[in-house]
């Protein structure tokens, strides 16, 4: 379901233009500064609830959240912003992109969270873990960088699977029912939804081959 448009996006992205990257090809290959250790990306990040989470919970790590939605993504930066997080930047921009942005082994681990997964085979280049993309990480990360995916949708997961060991990646961490017993990790908006109604949760780790 598309978001509302907001008529007060412009002023609340004014509001917290702080931590919006406006010109993001210029840090190309100078993302990592003083006092962090590690640039992790977050693919999709939506109303920012994991976002901020995660921010709060690695401060040693600057978190660059990628949303092509600005409506959510407002609501991201908001979080933020309120929060007072020193280590979390926002870029309006598809993945397709990621290369434009950084430079070849400059990012540690990236994050893909519930995306969308354009059922049908001739839709299946557009899904964030399709070879294309997963390319397209392989450059970015260092070695031994690692990409966390979750999702609802089994079919996605499955096929995932199935698309990183083909390119290969090294799978680990697979479950198909993450919160089976209990809560585990900081979860998206999406996620406390589906939790709440008993919906598993599916996810993995890969790492890309040193």
């Amino acid at each position: 379901m598309r978001m509302r448009k907001k008529k007060n996006l412009i002023p609340r992205m004014q509001a917290a233009s702080a931590v919006l990257v406006t010109e993001p090809e210029a840090l190309r290959g100078r993302w990592l500064t003083e006092p962090f250790s590690e640039v992790h990306v977050e693919l999709g990040c939506g109303k920012g609830t994991f976002t901020a989470g995660t921010a709060e919970a690695e401060p040693s790590a600057l978190l660059v959240a990628v949303e092509r939605v600005p409506e959510a993504m407002v609501m991201a930066m908001e979080k933020a912003v309120a929060r007072k997080l020193p280590n979390v930047r926002f870029i309006d921009m598809d993945a397709a992109r990621l290369g434009e942005v950084f430079a070849p082994g400059e990012v540690s681990r990236i994050y893909i969270n519930f995306c969308d997964p354009w059922p049908g085979s001739r839709h299946a280049k557009r899904r964030l873990t399709a070879p294309s993309f997963l390319k397209l990480y392989a450059e970015a990360l260092a070695p031994g960088g690692e990409i966390r995916f979750k999702t609802d949708n089994l079919p996605l997961f499955d096929w995932s699977l199935e698309t990183f060991e083909a390119e290969g990646w090294d799978v680990s961490e697979v479950t198909r029912d993450l919160h089976a017993d209990g809560p585990r990790g900081i979860m998206t908006d999406y996620e406390a939804k589906f939790y709440a109604e008993g919906k598993p949760i599916c996810r993995c780790v890969a790492r890309k081959k040193k």
